[in-house]
C-alpha cells in the first residue's frame, strides 16, 4: 500500500473513502430542466473512473419551490429527480466513489423573477446585493414548510442511492437566520441568542437525521467566521460548530470562511489568479482541532503538494480539489501512477465560476473537454494511420493543436514567428497577477516535448516554409494583432495607441489617459492597472451600458481593487467617434448611441480596446493549395466526424484556422478549436 498520505483510506462513519481526495459541492450548471441527465452524470463519471474517492455534487441542490435556481441548480424538490440522482450514483459507484448532495434553500440569495415566480423568503428583508432581490421576512408557516421540505429531498437523494447529504448554511437561508448581520426576526428563531439563530438550522437537521436514518452521512457546511464586523467571530464560530456536534446527528463539516453576499466577498471566499492560494486551509484546520470532528475544505488548494500538505499535517481528513478537477480530472490517477508533473494545472483564472454566475455553464478556460465529456476526449486516441502535421503559430491554439496531433501518433513541426511560444498568453502573463496564465502554455510545451513535437521559432512561415515540409494536415493558428480601427470607420487611426502598446511595455502611460474599451475583456482593464500603476490618469470609456462584461464578477474585483483607490474613473454609454490633434495633446470626440449629443475631451493619450484583426494571410495563401480550400465541414466538426471536404482534387494537403486566426475570440475558444478539429484527424 502507498505511503501517500492521500492515497490512504478515510472511515466516514459507515463509509470507507478510498482516499482523502474529494471534488466539492458546486453546480456546473448542466441540469436539464433541474434535473441532473446525461452531461451532468458523464462530468461526475469521468472524476470518479479516475479514482476520486468522494464526489459531493450539486452546488446547492434546490428543495424548495421558492428558492429557485440561481444558476441552473438540480431541483430536488421534485420526486423526478430521483431516477436521475439513481442514473448518476450508480455510474460513479461502479468506479469506487463515494455519492453526496448538498442541499439547501437560498433565502435572499435568488430572485422571485425565476422558476414559479414565488417571493423569495430569509430572517431578513433587506436586499442581498449579488441577487438584487427583496425577499419576504419569513412566517412560521414558511418555517414548518421548509423543515418538511429539507427531509422530504434528503429522503429523495436517499431513494437515489447516494450515501449521504451536506447541509449548506454559508450564505444561504440557514447561515442568513444564525447570523447576526441577516437575522431581523422575534422569537423562537430570532436574532435574541445564538441557540434562537441556529434553531432552524437545528431543527432542519433534526428532521433530515429522523426521515434518512442512522445509516446515512449528514454533514454541514458553514462558514465559522463571517471576516465581517457584526457578523460570525471565530470565537462564535467554534460554538456553532460545538453545538452542531452535540446534537450527535452531524457526521462531518465543511469549512468555509467569509461571506459571499458580493462579488467581492465570494472572490475572498474563493480567490482567483493572483491572489493568495489556500487562504483558509489553517483555519478549517484550527476548527478540526477545536472539535475533532471530521473536516472537509476546499478553497483554491490547486496543487497536490498543498493538498497533501493538509491531509499529512492533519489540517483536514478529506481535501477539496474542486476547480482543480476541471482542469484535469484525472488528478488521482496520475497521483497513484507517478505522474504528477503530467497533471494539467489549474492556473486560477476561474472563467468557470464567472461563466456559471453570467448564467452560462461552467467550462475550464483550457480543458475544452470539462463539461463536454459526452463529445470531447480527456484521453485523445492514437489515428489508424501516422500524417505529417504543420501547425503555424505556438499560441494555446497551436500549441493545443500540436498536443493532440502528437498524442494521435502524428509527426507534427510548429513555426512560431516569435522567439518563445504563448502568443497573447505571454503578453497577459506580463501583468504580475495574471502571471500564472503562463500555466497553459508551459503544460502544452512539456506535453508537446514529451511527444518529440519539433519547434521552429523566429521563423515568420509563408507558403513556400509550409509547402517544403510536405505536410498532409496545415493548421494555421497564427493569431491576430490588435488595430486602432474606430467602429465602422475604414482605417486605423495612426494617433491612437492599442492596449497591447500599454501591456508590453512598448509605449509609457503619461499624462491623462483614455482607454476607450469596446470589447470589454481583460486587455482594457489591465492596460489601465498599468496606466495608474505608472501614475498617471485614467478613464476607462465604453458605449455599453456597463463596463468590461467579458471579465464578469470574480475576475472584476482584483480589477476594482486596483483601480478604485487611485486616479481612475469609468464612463459607460459613450462612444469614441474620432481622435483629432489638440497642439502637443490628443482630442476626442465623444459620442452616444442613444442620442446625437457629442462633446469633445483632451487627453495626453487615448489607447483602444478592439480586439485583434485575423492574421490570416499565410491561410489565404495557402487555400488554393489545399484538398478542401480551408472549407470546414461543421456537421462533422459537431458531431465529432472527421473532415472530409475534398472540394480541390490538386490539392496537396488540408487546411484550417483556428484561434484568433479565424476571429477575434478567447483562449478557450482557441483551444476548443484545436482539439475537436485535431481529435478526428
Amino acid at each position: 500500500m502507498s505511503k501517500d498520505p492521500l492515497l490512504q483510506p478515510y472511515q466516514l462513519k459507515h463509509l470507507t473513502l478510498k482516499n482523502r481526495i474529494m471534488t466539492t459541492a458546486h453546480e456546473p450548471a448542466y441540469p436539464e430542466e433541474g434535473m441532473p441527465k446525461d452531461r451532468y452524470r458523464a462530468y461526475h463519471e469521468e472524476r470518479a473512473k479516475a479514482g476520486v474517492a468522494l464526489a459531493l455534487t450539486a452546488g446547492s441542490a434546490a428543495v424548495s419551490r421558492d428558492s429557485p435556481p440561481a444558476f441552473n441548480n438540480v431541483l430536488a424538490y421534485k420526486d423526478e429527480v430521483v431516477p436521475w440522482i439513481r442514473r448518476l450514483t450508480d455510474a460513479c459507484h461502479a468506479h469506487g466513489t463515494a455519492m453526496m448532495i448538498q442541499l439547501t434553500h437560498l433565502g435572499w440569495r435568488t430572485g422571485w423573477d425565476r422558476g414559479d415566480w414565488l417571493p423569495s423568503v430569509s430572517s431578513t428583508d433587506h436586499r442581498e446585493p449579488a441577487h438584487r432581490a427583496f425577499p419576504k421576512l419569513v412566517e412560521d408557516w414558511d418555517i414548518r414548510r421548509i423543515i418538511s421540505d429539507f427531509a422530504d429531498a434528503a429522503e429523495r437523494m436517499k431513494a437515489g442511492g447516494m450515501d449521504g447529504v451536506e447541509i449548506m448554511t454559508h450564505g444561504h437561508l440557514l447561515d442568513q437566520f444564525w447570523s447576526p448581520l441577516t437575522n431581523r426576526l422575534e422569537g423562537p428563531y430570532g436574532a435574541s441568542d445564538l441557540r434562537s439563530r441556529m434553531k432552524l438550522a437545528l431543527d432542519v437537521i433534526a428532521a433530515v437525521r429522523d426521515r434518512v436514518g442512522d445509516d446515512f452521512v449528514v454533514g454541514v457546511r458553514f462558514a465559522p467566521d463571517e471576516a465581517q464586523k457584526g457578523g460570525v467571530t471565530p470565537e462564535m464560530g467554534v460554538e456553532i460548530a460545538k453545538i452542531l456536534k452535540q446534537t450527535g446527528q452531524v457526521d462531518f463539516f465543511n469549512v468555509n470562511r467569509g461571506r459571499i453576499h458580493t462579488d467581492p466577498a465570494m472572490t475572498d471566499m474563493i480567490p482567483v489568479q493572483g491572489m493568495r492560494a489556500s487562504p483558509h486551509l489553517d483555519f478549517a484546520g484550527a476548527v478540526r482541532q477545536e472539535t475533532g470532528m471530521p473536516t472537509f475544505h476546499a478553497s483554491r488548494i490547486p496543487d497536490v503538494a498543498t493538498a497533501r500538505h493538509a491531509v499529512a499535517n492533519g489540517l483536514l481528513d478529506m481535501v477539496g480539489m474542486t476547480r482543480a478537477h476541471m482542469a484535469d480530472p484525472h488528478i488521482v490517477r496520475k497521483i497513484v501512477e507517478g505522474r504528477e508533473d503530467d497533471i494539467r494545472p489549474c492556473v486560477g483564472a476561474t472563467y468557470c465560476l464567472d461563466r456559471i454566475y453570467g448564467a452560462g455553464e461552467a467550462l475550464c478556460i483550457h480543458n475544452p473537454a470539462t463539461g463536454r465529456e459526452l463529445s470531447m476526449p480527456h484521453e485523445v486516441t492514437p489515428a489508424s494511420e501516422t500524417k505529417r502535421v504543420v501547425v503555424v503559430g505556438a499560441g494555446p491554439g497551436g500549441l493545443e493543436a500540436a498536443r493532440v496531433a502528437a498524442e494521435r501518433g502524428h509527426s507534427v513541426t510548429v513555426l512560431e514567428a516569435a522567439a518563445e511560444p504563448g502568443g497573447q498568453i505571454r503578453l497577459t502573463a506580463q501583468s504580475p497577477r495574471r502571471r500564472e496564465m503562463i500555466g497553459i502554455i508551459d503544460w502544452r510545451m512539456a506535453q508537446c516535448a514529451a511527444r518529440d513535437v519539433e519547434f521552429r521559432f523566429n521563423t515568420w512561415a509563408e507558403a513556400d516554409d509550409v509547402t517544403a515540409l510536405q505536410p498532409d494536415i496545415v493548421i494555421v493558428a497564427t493569431g491576430g494583432m490588435p488595430g486602432g480601427e474606430l467602429f465602422e470607420t475604414d482605417k486605423d487611426n495612426e494617433l491612437v495607441l492599442t492596449s497591447w502598446d500599454i501591456l508590453s511595455g512598448d509605449v509609457k502611460p503619461r499624462g491623462s489617459v483614455l482607454i476607450y474599451d469596446e470589447v470589454g475583456d481583460h486587455a482594457g482593464l489591465q492596460a489601465a492597472e498599468i496606466v495608474v500603476g505608472a501614475g498617471a490618469e485614467v478613464e476607462i470609456m465604453t458605449p455599453d451600458r456597463s463596463f468590461a462584461p467579458d471579465i464578469m464578477g470574480m475576475n472584476l474585483v482584483p480589477y476594482m481593487r486596483s483601480l478604485q483607490d487611485k486616479k481612475a474613473v469609468f464612463t459607460v454609454t459613450r462612444r469614441l467617434i474620432d481622435v483629432q490633434r489638440d497642439g502637443n495633446r490628443l482630442a476626442a470626440v465623444i459620442g452616444t448611441d442613444y442620442s446625437d449629443y457629442t462633446y469633445r475631451q483632451s487627453y495626453d493619450q487615448v489607447v483602444v480596446n478592439y480586439g485583434v484583426r485575423p492574421l490570416s494571410e499565410l491561410y489565404f495563401d495557402l487555400r488554393d493549395l489545399s484538398v478542401n480550400r480551408g472549407e470546414v465541414d461543421h456537421d462533422a466538426l459537431i458531431n465529432g466526424h472527421p473532415q472530409a471536404v475534398r472540394s480541390n482534387p490538386d490539392g496537396r494537403f488540408q487546411l484550417f484556422r483556428i484561434g484568433d486566426a479565424v476571429s477575434a475570440r478567447n483562449t478557450h475558444a482557441a483551444i476548443y478549436d484545436a482539439l475537436r478539429l485535431m481529435k478526428d484527424l
